[in-house]
């Protein structure tokens, strides 16, 4: 018996990974990663403005070029026995389309306009916007703000597109509607020629344009008309009801792609959904356990049974959706704006000598890979005492709880004795303080947190920042094993959409890796930990109130 092969796609910040997994028993065969070339040349980005933009060409050569490399490197048997595809991506990460579900950027009027690209998740163009559909939803009702939280964010669809749509006024113009990455990839792959026939994923749908079954999908056209005319063309026959789990098929893979990649047309691409999700899934979540998936940011899940949960409504989160991340369940989303991204913001800070005045290129690439490491050892050596240097992690905004883009960082308690090493403790502290905010606001709300599970770049490679956060927490954190659980949560959504599995939670069971390290809280910091994490709290109230 021939064994069956699926392919998971994962699209990160700043690169597109494949791989080919056995669909029965989870081994990955081969796996490929290419990074977006426009994207790290910075192109159509502007860090000061707080604009990211990725070009559609940068996920085009990607797919093509990992699932090609997959499949040379697996051989001729493998490509036969390839049964689906399926995709996440990062998110909220729309782009323009025009009716035929072609991205603007991909036309040639507007090849170099970064208003015609994606909107990458970290896009933070968009406060004003998104204060004008949080004062407008207070105005209304019902509450169409209440399945996210009650705050609108700027990171999310409709501020995005307001934005966009108020700054540009040919893409305005040209635009016949907004289309989310992980929506776009399987239209893509299964040849669709009309943005009509696109099938949107609930998860992109629920967390972040405001569809849910309460409303019968998007709410009324007038929420938005009345929020600015601009938006007015994206209603009528251009709205969208409907809304795919992710176990769900998109389609088949059509004749063009197949032809790119040496596969059958037989087969299937599953719904799309986003990274953290699928995530969660290719981390085996559990209900009650919040599954974090930590890298640049953090993106925090948590599934309930509907029947447990569906009258409460967390305050402050990214949404809670049925079926966003395990069908038949509530997904709940958190997140840090940044957690990976303060880690790398402070090694940058450090390196300014090692950038500007060392022109050995080999001694740089040296010292630069091992600066994190070395930081983290010397920082597990240090004593903790209550009132040691405290930082504040919001250096790209806060996500969770109650989403604030404008927020800044801040550090306090600095002396003449701060060094590097106590510089990085501070801000490995705060960014588990953060995370802590949020499994307060769960446990506050209803949701009793029962453990955690990490996964991702951080939870893999950083002991020193995982055993601080179990320390903060006063919870065990289990990590996974999987150093792709994305891309290996997209693999299992594409067995259960090829029919492999009549389920995800059975597609979890037999593909699942399983755990290979636990950190439990060290008894003699919890209680330190507890004390520093109210300082923390009223540090923040205080920056919060002095913006």
């Amino acid at each position: 018996m021939n064994t069956s092969y699926v392919i998971g796609v994962d699209y990160g910040t700043d690169s597109v990974r494949s791989v080919i997994i056995d669909a029965h028993t989870g081994e990955e065969k081969t796996a490929s990663i290419f990074y977006y070339p426009r994207w790290k040349a910075g192109l159509f980005c502007n860090a000061s403005l707080n604009q990211f933009r990725q070009h559609p060409l940068d996920y085009i050569e990607g797919l093509e070029t990992t699932i090609k490399d997959c499949l040379q490197k697996s051989g001729p048997e493998t490509a036969k026995n390839i049964k689906a595809i399926s995709i996440d991506t990062t998110g909220s990460t729309p782009v323009a389309v025009d009716e035929s579900g072609t991205p603007l950027s991909l036309l040639p009027a507007f090849k170099d306009n970064p208003n015609a690209m994606f909107v990458l998740w970290k896009d933070h163009t968009a406060t004003k916007e998104a204060e004008e559909i949080n004062e407008h939803a207070k105005k209304v009702t019902p509450d169409y703000l209440q399945f996210v939280g009650g705050i609108y964010s700027s990171e999310w669809y409709w501020a995005k597109l307001l934005h966009i749509f108020r700054e540009d006024k040919a893409v305005h113009f040209a635009a016949h509607s907004f289309v989310e990455h992980c929506d776009w990839i399987p239209f893509l792959l299964t040849g669709g020629k009309k943005e009509s026939q696109l099938k949107r994923s609930v998860c992109a749908a629920g967390h972040k344009a405001l569809w849910s079954l309460d409303f019968w999908g998007l709410p009324p056209s007038d929420f938005f008309k009345e929020i600015d005319w601009r938006l007015d063309k994206m209603v009528g026959d251009r709205w969208w009801t409907r809304a795919f789990t992710a176990d769900c098929p998109a389609g088949n893979l059509c004749n063009e792609w197949a032809d790119k990649l040496g596969l059958s047309t037989d087969v299937v691409i599953g719904v799309g959904a986003f990274d953290a999700h699928m995530g969660a899934v290719g981390g085996q979540i559990e209900p009650y356990y919040l599954s974090k998936v930590m890298g640049t940011s953090t993106c925090d899940m948590l599934v309930a049974p509907t029947g447990e949960v569906k009258d409460i409504l967390v305050k402050g989160i990214c949404g809670q959706v049925d079926g966003s991340i395990i069908p038949g369940m509530i997904g709940m989303e958190a997140g840090q704006s940044a957690f990976g991204d303060v880690y790398a913001w402070f090694k940058k800070l450090i390196s300014w000598p090692l950038d500007h005045l060392v022109s050995d290129e080999k001694i740089k690439n040296e010292i630069s890979d091992k600066l994190v490491a070395s930081l983290s050892n010397e920082a597990a050596k240090l004593a903790i005492d209550e009132k040691d240097e405290l930082a504040i992690d919001w250096l790209n905004g806060r996500r969770t709880p109650d989403a604030n883009q404008l927020l800044k960082g801040a550090i306090i308690n600095l002396d003449l004795a701060t060094d590097a090493p106590r510089f990085f403790k501070a801000l490995v502290e705060a960014t588990c303080f953060g995370a802590k905010a949020i499994v307060d606001r769960f446990n506050d709300q209803g949701i009793s947190v029962k453990g955690l599970i990490g996964l991702g770049g951080v939870a893999k490679k950083s002991p020193y920042i995982m055993q601080t956060m179990a320390d903060v927490m006063n919870m065990p954190i289990r990590i996974h094993k999987s150093e792709q659980t994305c891309a290996a949560g997209a693999a299992m959504f594409a067995a259960t959409a090829a029919g492999i599995y009549s389920k995800v939670e059975d597609a979890m069971q037999a593909m699942g890796q399983g755990f290979d390290t636990t950190y439990h809280p060290d008894k003699t910091k919890t209680e330190i930990y507890t004390k520093r994490y109210g300082r923390y709290k009223k540090l923040g109230t205080f920056i919060e109130g002095s913006e």
